[in-house]
């Protein structure tokens, strides 16, 4: 049976050989920075409890449109997510959270935990902007555009513009 300094241990490791950024804020609990391509960088928070590892990550913060249909949106994807799942808190912010049993903290089911946790975030990041905050990358993008400032960082969503 895994003990919770054993689980500390397998993760402490895991993080390490990737090479990720990784604080310890109190025993038990390390915070690891997740590094995306979409989504910048994506802090997963990793909890060693006396019988489980809470895993939870945030993704964004509540939409300000369309919150409908990009909930069922990530109900939808929860159907397809390996050990972590999509969830709203009481501000309606999405994260990512999971429970598993310290007897499954593994070093390859870290890893594959931590590569869910970095494929959801990333990979759906700009899905949930382009439809919770589409109003809103507009007025930014105009307004960027009527001062001669970067869009570059908008560009992925430029079909959002129409045609010009």
């Amino acid at each position: 049976m895994s003990t919770v300094s054993d689980a500390l241990d397998v993760l402490r490791s895991v993080v390490e050989e990737h090479g990720l950024d990784y604080d310890e804020p109190q025993p038990g609990h390390l915070v690891v920075v997740l590094p995306g391509e979409k989504k910048q960088r994506t802090t997963c928070s990793l909890v060693v409890g006396e019988h489980a590892l809470t895993v939870q990550a945030f993704v964004a913060r509540h939409v300000d449109e369309n919150a409908e249909a990009v909930y069922r949106w990530l109900l939808e994807r929860n159907l397809r997510t390996y050990a972590v799942a999509f969830s709203v808190d009481h501000l309606g912010d999405i994260y990512l959270t999971g429970r598993l049993p310290l007897v499954a903290v593994t070093p390859d089911e870290v890893d594959r935990i931590l590569g869910s946790v970095l494929e959801y975030a990333d990979g759906s990041f700009n899905t949930i902007l382009e439809m919770g905050f589409a109003s809103s990358i507009r007025r930014e993008w105009a307004w960027r555009t009527s001062r001669g400032e970067s869009t570059a960082n908008l560009d992925a969503f430029q079909h959002l513009q129409g045609p010009e």
